[in-house]
């Protein structure tokens, strides 16, 4: 697995049945994102209960998801409210940190 350079971390917004495989999946990307399907990006995608999550991603030659069932515990759901997350709240919704605030003190950038 390698999607950890990738552009853009998008979290589906819905609970989703994790029976869906590429040909499903594509369809609620290409529905909420259109023309993002083969951009490289992550897309995340939880069940209703959220302690299983998918990812899919597109390698160059063809799609490759990622799945992870939580034996305890429930992946936060702070993240929810964003469609797109960042390297690090991608991270800390992958290791169950539940952060007590999602902003930063500071940019560099003005």
């Amino acid at each position: 697995m390698r999607p950890f350079g990738l552009n853009q971390i998008y979290l589906y917004d819905q609970a989703v049945d994790m029976r869906k495989s590429f040909e499903g999946l594509s369809r609620l990307i290409e529905s909420s994102h259109p023309g993002k399907l083969l951009t490289g990006s992550l897309f995340l995608f939880l069940n209703q209960r959220r302690n299983l999550i998918k990812i899919l991603y597109w390698e160059g030659d063809g799609f490759a998801i990622w799945y992870k069932r939580l034996e305890q515990g429930t992946y936060s759901g702070c993240f929810h409210a964003h469609k797109e997350l960042s390297r690090q709240q991608f991270t800390m919704l992958l290791e169950g940190v539940v952060p007590q605030r999602l902003n930063k003190r500071f940019s560099l950038s003005k």
